[in-house]
């Protein structure tokens, strides 16, 4: 029997973390330890940095998310394995997993197989305390709001007109909407309220697109925490409360440092989801690596139409990055059941299926081809897979100029995507990446939402109430206008019906809410049911991670 991923990632031979920082040229006085194979980097190395060369940037996303699963992340570990092992100077860049999902139906995000990061366990739950900074950090606010209203201080916050909730980094319904101040006059003003998952928040959105500690205190001032009677906005600064959140932040901000199974350098900092936030990982992280070695592979959460889109519009926009190529993955079973094959069906050959799925990866190459960076699609290969299958993805790839590359890295490493790392290198040498944005700055929001529903989910158009349109001029007006967009919508298909596999065209794509990030600088568009604070599934993967009778983590994966 197959060893599990945790089994896997026990049996690591992990060197000490200033051995892996010395494959970067990063000195032990670089490295704050927390503990021997974990370290934060010092600002004051990173601002050394700043004169150096960039490497290049590789982003790896992906088909469309099934139950079938992809591998992302485990492409993106073993991507940055199968680089060093052909002699390139190499790192990975990645995000923090959440505590929700880990506990919910996702599980962790450090990878899997023989593609991982370590110390595993550690990664999956507090890591180095940095979503547990960034959670006290928003969540001071929300005190600091509620305590600005009840002394009744300049300005005067309208408390029907609160726009800050608070957040916890689980899974947790229940919480979605609430009462607050209640119990009498000692405990304030009654008012409704709720929370958000802490990778939905705002300070996790600025805490990943911040250049430095000045930009972060200067971001979270521009919070808009809320508005007066005559609704006028309520900023952070305006009670006083970005000094002490960027305290709670300061060591937070420091991009973290690990390892993969094959001990190479890793940098996993920040976590923001791609569904319901920008979901990439922190642009310290990303800008510092890119400084330090020849290639950086990044990701991007969930398809390409989510975290890729967000990637290229608001994180390179706003970063001045430029990406060299992408990496699209695809695995046979995920394109089975974007053809209609149910689960059950998965281990049986269908080259139909995966042909009639294989609609699905079209779309994603011709959208990553609309922002002017050439891609690779990567076939994680499972041993069900058959050559007649993987030949059809091959034919698909190959009718949009893009390889399809068979790897098995989940069984072998790195020596499992070699022939992928040999291709990236040459990909991202030839010159062929000519990036720009999927939209301008300065056409209204309502048109950039409506470019990306178009151009993107293969949308005829947006249904918005009035009330929404007339909030999206609003903000215009108040100077927000040329702010690109986050649009949050279902991971599981092009449209925002989840149930609509493939890929679906000519749907309409309803604008719910949105909601504005003046400290992150951007506009959340709201659509379909999608939620800012997801719920455990009927049978949580909480119920079967336990510890064994030595001590050890069973159950996590």
């Amino acid at each position: 029997m197959p060893k599990s991923d945790i089994e896997i990632a026990r049996d690591a031979k992990m060197r000490p973390i200033a051995e892996i920082g010395e494959k970067l040229d990063i000195p032990s006085g670089a490295l704050l330890h927390y503990g021997p194979t974990k370290a934060k980097l010092s600002f004051d190395f990173i601002n050394s940095l700043s004169r150096r060369r960039d490497g290049k940037l590789i982003l790896v996303t992906a088909i469309t998310p099934t139950p079938a699963g992809e591998g992302k992340t485990t492409t993106t570990v073993g991507l940055g394995d199968g680089l060093n092992a052909i002699g390139q100077k190499a790192t990975i860049c990645i995000r923090e997993p959440s505590l929700g999902p880990c506990f919910g139906m996702k599980g962790g995000a450090a990878g899997g197989g023989f593609a991982q990061v370590v110390p595993m366990e550690d990664i999956n739950l507090h890591f180095t305390g940095d979503f547990h900074a960034i959670g006290t950090a928003h969540n001071l606010l929300s005190a600091m709001v509620d305590n600005h209203i009840y002394w009744g201080q300049k300005p005067t916050i309208d408390s029907r007109r609160v726009a800050w909730k608070r957040v916890v980094d689980m899974n947790d319904r229940a919480l979605r909407d609430i009462a607050c101040s209640l119990g009498g006059v000692a405990n304030g003003f009654p008012r409704e309220s709720g929370f958000d998952i802490t990778v939905a928040s705002e300070i996790m959105a600025i805490f990943c697109l911040a250049k430095d500690l000045r930009d972060l205190e200067r971001r979270i001032d521009n919070i808009v925490i809320g508005y007066t009677r005559d609704r006028k906005p309520v900023r952070a600064k305006d009670i006083k409360a970005s000094g002490a959140m960027t305290v709670l932040l300061k060591d937070a901000l420091m991009p973290n440092f690990v390892q993969t199974l094959e001990n190479n350098p890793a940098f996993i900092h920040g976590g923001p989801f791609a569904n319901i936030a920008h979901g990439c990982n922190s642009v310290m992280a990303t800008k510092t690596a890119l400084k330090l070695a020849d290639f950086v592979v990044t990701e991007a959460g969930f398809g390409a139409d989510l975290g890729a889109e967000k990637f290229f519009d608001i994180k390179c926009r706003k970063a001045g990055l430029k990406p060299d190529a992408v990496v699209i993955v695809a695995t046979v079973r995920a394109l089975k059941m974007h053809g209609g094959v149910t689960k059950e069906d998965l281990g049986k050959e269908n080259v139909a299926a995966v042909r009639k799925g294989c609609a699905n990866l079209e779309r994603h190459l011709q959208n990553v081809k609309r922002f002017g960076v050439p891609a690779v699609v990567a076939i994680n290969r499972f041993i069900t897979d058959t050559d007649k299958e993987v030949n059809a993805i091959k034919s698909t790839a190959k009718k949009f100029g893009a390889e399809a590359i068979r790897c098995n890295h989940w069984a072998e490493g790195s020596k499992g995507i070699e022939d992928l790392a040999k291709h990236v290198v040459k990909l991202a040498n030839s010159g062929k990446a000519k990036f720009k944005p999927l939209y301008p700055d300065n056409i209204s929001l309502i048109d950039k939402i409506e470019t990306v529903a178009k151009k993107i989910y293969g949308a005829k158009g947006l249904t918005a109430d009035a009330k929404v349109r007339q909030q999206l001029t609003e903000w215009e007006t108040a100077g927000y206008g040329k702010f690109p967009i986050c649009i949050a919508k279902t991971q599981y298909s092009f449209s925002t019906d989840p149930n609509l596999k493939g890929a679906p065209s000519g749907h309409a794509v309803n604008l719910r809410e949105v909601r504005l990030s003046a400290g992150a600088e951007f506009i959340v568009a709201i659509t379909g049911e999608i939620m800012t604070m997801p719920g455990l599934p009927r049978i949580p993967s909480a119920n079967a991670i336990h510890l064994n009778r030595k001590g050890d983590i069973e159950g996590l994966f």
